[in-house]
């Protein structure tokens, strides 16, 4: 129950006392006569100005359509205990009301108009964010940025398929009907900006999701140390014994605005046979090489390449990888030709005995940090790929999204191939109406009530 100083009125917040209802099934004094008006009123004014206040809450009308749903809401804040928030809730299902289903709310403001079906997917995005980043991408959908880039091209779209209309119910009369020519130059028009932005989606499925790294190397070449200078504290153990690390151990720090899992593994080598939990240490390692977006292989810049590191070489030529030369700090113990305190440039070749590789090459020192900055950078510009890409507000970084575009561009090389087939422009409106189709489902306007509850059982109960 609440005690109203104020009469609550559209869009403006007054201070209530959240107060414990009363029982009113004492005996009332009085001299009105008991079930009068008089005695009714008396006795509920006695019973609110007595009742125990349990918080102080803000109470805030929404009028509609001025509210997040449209709909009319009345907003209760309270301090924030868990016991009063409970109360609360228990209060108010006394009073009729009923606990909202997950998503319900944005549900109700996507069905009301008040938000597109990128933008609904957004408010979940936003709310599972890890980083600032990923809080400001997913606030650009929440603006509409997806939308306002697809509604150009639809918009193309739509005025080819009213053209090729127009030139079949309009036959008869001075419509003129559009030549193969000009259909594919404006089917093309469609397809080029669809291609850009099916594109962007390599770089926003890993903003979305982050990307995992693992750190490989034979023993002793300075793993946990360089992972424990990433996390940017001593989260992995660290001795001058080979085979320290048995397990993997894995943190979750940002790097741009990225999610990125780093996982520390146990070195890698020919385990000597009594030592079994090393040899399950080196297989979870192989598995986490395998499993990873991007590998960092460490090599020890201070000792000459042995068969294991050529080995391990070897295992990530065809993989997203960095190779990351290690203890720069003592190169001039055994080799000062090969001097290059700080970092190599990126995508730079080896420069000693063996075959040229393609990944980046840094060299750092997790002792005094060296190399540290370019590390990150080089991981960053793994990610992020194009820089075109960062700059782009709109990009897909939802599966659904990625494969509804990608059926809009079937459709798109269908309708084109049917121009070159010289296809009845009947025939050729179906796979253009085709194309059309997964656009509308994008943003919502035609879609399933299975597609609605799919996404929206996803949110967290009363968003």
């Amino acid at each position: 129950m609440l005690r109203r100083s104020l009469e609550l009125e559209p869009n403006r917040a007054i201070h209530c006392d959240l107060i414990e209802p009363a029982d009113t099934t004492k005996t009332h004094v009085g001299t009105a006569a008991p079930g009068c008006p008089a005695e009714q009123s008396s006795a509920a004014l006695d019973i609110t100005r007595t009742a125990t206040r349990i918080d102080e809450v803000v109470v805030t009308y929404f009028a509609k359509p001025h509210s997040y749903t449209t709909d009319d809401i009345v907003e209760i804040s309270a301090h924030g205990s868990p016991v009063v928030l409970r109360h609360i809730v228990e209060l108010s299902l006394a009073q009729g009301a009923r606990l909202a289903e997950p998503g319900e709310f944005t549900m109700r403001a996507f069905l009301n108009g008040r938000l597109d079906l990128t933008q609904a997917e957004a408010v979940r995005d936003l709310i599972d964010a890890q980083t600032l980043f990923q809080a400001k991408v997913a606030a650009q959908q929440l603006e509409g940025a997806l939308s306002n880039r697809l509604k150009p091209i639809k918009q193309k779209l739509v005025d080819l398929i009213a053209l090729l209309e127009a030139g079949i119910d309009f036959a008869e009369d001075d419509v003129s009907i559009a030549s193969d020519a000009t259909i594919r130059d404006r089917i093309a028009e469609v397809e080029s900006p669809l291609r850009q932005l099916a594109a962007t989606f390599a770089y926003g499925k890993i903003v979305h999701q982050g990307l995992t790294l693992a750190i490989v190397g034979r023993p002793n070449v300075g793993k946990s140390s360089l992972f424990n200078r990433l996390v940017e504290r001593e989260r992995a153990i660290v001795t001058a014994q080979p085979g320290t690390t048995r397990d993997l151990v894995s943190e979750t720090v940002a790097i741009g605005g990225i999610p990125v899992e780093l996982v520390d593994t146990a070195g890698i080598r020919q385990a000597p046979n009594d030592a079994e939990a090393e040899s399950l240490g080196i297989k979870k390692s192989i598995e986490a090489l395998a499993d990873a977006d991007l590998v960092l292989v460490v090599i020890d810049k201070s000792q000459p390449r042995n068969e294991e590191d050529e080995e391990l070489l070897r295992q990530i030529e065809a993989r997203p990888a960095i190779v990351v030369e290690n203890k720069s700090d003592l190169l001039g113990e055994w080799n000062d030709s090969n001097a290059h305190v700080g970092t190599a440039a990126l995508g730079c070749p080896a420069e000693h005995s063996s075959a040229t590789r393609t990944p980046p090459i840094i060299q750092t020192s997790a002792l005094t940090g060296e190399g540290i900055p370019a590390l990150r950078q080089a991981i960053l510009r793994h990610v992020a790929g194009d820089r075109t890409t960062q700059q782009e507000s709109g990009f897909l970084t939802n599966v659904r999204h990625q494969k509804l575009v990608n059926d809009t561009l079937a459709s798109l090389d269908d309708a084109t191939n049917a121009v070159a087939a010289r296809v009845p422009h009947e025939m050729l409106l179906l796979d253009l109406y085709r194309a059309l189709r997964p656009l509308d489902e994008i943003t919502g306007a035609t879609t399933t009530d299975d597609i609605l509850n799919l996404i929206f059982s996803t949110f967290c109960i009363g968003k």
